[in-house]
């Protein structure tokens, strides 16, 4: 019986992506000819910013290269939009190998991944994005994979089951997460490299906002791109959607070219601030100051008083306030700092100037 057929007579296919060329031979008839695939870098020496990273994974793969085998298994983690699946691409590119790539809350079933697997060729290279958000029963198919290029596949129920081993090809799975915790540990320690991408200098997203530019042929000044990079968050996927809107207000007010008085013009009317605060963060700032007196206030009411979920708070709204300094989360609550009543206008009473460093129980 064909491998493919004992685990799903309508296998999931994930995408096939041969990638672009590389140091180590990538066909070059793959280079993607429209502007959202080229604003990907395609080989290590495009990728800007993440310079300890850079040396440390060409290191691993001029090795692998040399050697003719295929790296260990890679995890990329960070925040969103950083370039984790990009780096992906350039782990293919730069081995000159297939990449397959799919994510975890697809693989809803072992046999999904197991199907996989078993058709992977020599050298491929497997991109498992959000990786962490794998189903427990799933996530156990890998570990003989990872370790000894084997897939165990159990047929039948009860007296009559029975356990069949698969050979897997010699592989890389490279695999993405924006949360590390929640990997569990023996799926963690399979891991050869272990590598974690940090926000980006206004000068690297500078570079990558010229990058991209370039691409969408957009006439862009460099006080212009340094305008935007400086609100971008250090995120180069927010850089590229600011330089998108800030082309389409050029275009309409600007004469089509996008210097420092036009971005900072485009930005402001898009609602993004120079700090690169947008129209919510504002709100809850200002509702933080002027609504609950600086805080100390609960997240759930915070969260009502901006009309947004908990989760959406935490998650995706605090992160970057608290990393600006205009945050800090407290056992009694959420409290503003001074640079939070700055930031909004306003003079903070004398006893909540700013709440200074917490200790572990509010009050030390």
């Amino acid at each position: 019986m064909p491998r493919d057929e004992w685990v799903d007579p309508n296998p999931m296919e994930a995408e096939h992506v041969r990638p672009p060329v590389g140091r180590h031979g990538a066909d070059e008839d793959a280079d993607p000819q429209d502007q959202e695939a080229r604003l990907r870098p395609r080989s290590l020496a495009e990728f800007v910013g993440q310079a300890e990273l850079k040396d440390r994974l060409g290191i691993i793969l001029d090795a692998a290269a040399r050697r003719s085998e295929p790296p260990d298994h890679l995890l990329f983690a960070g925040p969103p939009g950083l370039g984790k699946t990009t780096l992906a691409g350039i782990v293919a590119a730069e081995l000159g190998s297939y990449l397959h790539v799919t994510s975890g809350p697809a693989l809803e079933r072992a046999g999904d991944l197991a199907s996989m697997l078993t058709n992977l060729q020599q050298g491929d290279v497997l991109f498992i994005d959000e990786i962490h958000r794998l189903p427990r029963a799933v996530e156990e198919i890998l570990y003989p994979a990872m370790e000894d290029l084997q897939i165990d596949v159990v047929l039948g129920k009860g007296p009559s089951a029975r356990s069949i081993r698969f050979d897997v090809e010699p592989f890389t799975l490279v695999a993405a997460t924006t949360r590390t915790g929640l990997i569990t540990g023996p799926l963690r320690d399979r891991f050869g490299f272990d590598f974690r991408l940090e926000h980006y200098s206004t000068a690297d997203l500078q570079a990558i906002v010229e990058r991209s530019a370039t691409i969408f042929d957009v006439d862009i000044t460099p006080d212009g791109a340094s305008e935007i990079a400086g609100r971008s968050r250090g995120t180069p996927r927010i850089a590229i959607r600011l330089l998108k809107r800030v082309r389409d207000y050029a275009e309409m007010r600007a004469a089509g070219v996008v210097d420092h008085a036009a971005a900072s013009a485009g930005l402001e009317m898009f609602g993004i601030d120079v700090l690169g605060l947008d129209r919510i963060d504002n709100q809850l700032l200002d509702n933080l100051c002027r609504r609950f007196a600086g805080g100390p206030v609960g997240l759930s009411t915070l969260a009502i008083s901006v009309g947004e979920p908990t989760d959406t708070i935490e998650e995706v709204i605090e992160p970057f306030l608290i990393q600006q300094g205009l945050l800090v989360r407290t056992p009694r609550g959420r409290m503003a700092t001074g640079a939070a009543w700055s930031h909004v206008g306003l003079t903070p009473p004398a006893e909540t100037d700013d709440p200074g460093p917490i200790g572990l129980f509010g009050d030390d």
